[in-house]
């Protein structure tokens, strides 16, 4: 078994994902201990949400619900005791986090990023053209670590933790819509032909605009957190003017992970000057 494989079998291979992840659970965590919460109570939520992220990966490659699937022998086994030693750290977090009764609403958002992941699978398994609605589904659950962090550091569950997770999925939406504007426009040569195939992203940029605004208008959204989506909306907008030039996926990748830590860091920025 080559090494490669093995890293295949047993670590998530959307490495997208552990943005939409973390980002999340940082931008939770900072904005909830900035407002006087308690920084050690997010380690049993930081340690159960990486280890449950990175469950799935070897989990599927045991029951092969996906192409990389672990062989009888040293790969299942291999698999087997991954799977062991992730279930055993989540189960051990998960303890602490609810300890003598702590933490009780967290299972309210555990309930709904549970649903997004039972609707993302259906999804995919049955509409296998669906995919980049599959991904947004799956954002939903994978962002909802913006309130699960902010509520363990403060307490409170409430309009704050969910702008968190709002503001956060609009991103991870925006963002999985323009990676795959930008895969499957890879060959488009003028303007005219971005146009014609990124109609969709360009309503969904326009759609995310009126959006925020209407948030900040009705004071739902401080507009100082209206700066943290404004790189966002402009390298959308501008991927249209610029010149066409052969797709670098690797360079993308970093581009779009440089946009999420900016994202996050303004975010937190903007949520805190606004005063939420």
């Amino acid at each position: 078994m080559s090494s490669s494989r093995r890293h295949l079998l047993v670590f998530p291979r959307e490495h997208g994902a552990w943005g939409l992840l973390l980002v999340p659970l940082a931008t939770g965590a900072a904005v909830g201990v900035w407002s006087g919460g308690q920084i050690l109570s997010l380690l049993p939520l930081t340690i159960a949400a990486l280890s449950l992220f990175w469950l799935r990966t070897p989990v599927e490659s045991w029951l092969g619900t996906t192409p990389m699937r672990a062989q009888p022998g040293a790969e299942l086994r291999l698999v087997q005791r991954t799977v062991a030693m992730l279930a055993g750290v989540s189960l051990l977090a998960l303890v602490w986090l609810f300890w003598d009764g702590r933490n009780g609403d967290l299972l309210w958002i555990g309930a709904g990023a549970a649903v997004a992941f039972l609707a993302q699978a259906l999804l995919r398994k049955a509409f296998r053209s669906a995919r980049i609605a599959a991904q947004m589904i799956g954002a939903a659950g994978l962002t909802s670590t913006a309130p699960a962090a902010y509520y363990v550091a403060t307490g409170h569950l409430g309009a704050t933790a969910w702008m968190l997770w709002i503001a956060n999925f609009l991103f991870a939406v925006n963002q999985i819509h323009f990676v795959q504007l930008r895969i499957h426009a890879a060959r488009a040569a003028t303007r005219a032909e971005k146009v014609s195939g990124g109609r969709g992203f360009l309503a969904g940029q326009f759609l995310l605009v009126i959006a925020i605004g209407l948030a900040c208008a009705l004071r739902a959204f401080p507009w100082y957190g209206a700066v943290a989506f404004l790189p966002l909306l402009y390298r959308g907008f501008a991927w249209f003017g610029h010149k066409s030039a052969p797709l670098a996926v690797r360079a993308l990748g970093w581009s779009e992970l440089g946009y999420a830590v900016g994202f996050g860091v303004l975010l937190v920025w903007g949520v805190r000057s606004g005063g939420l």
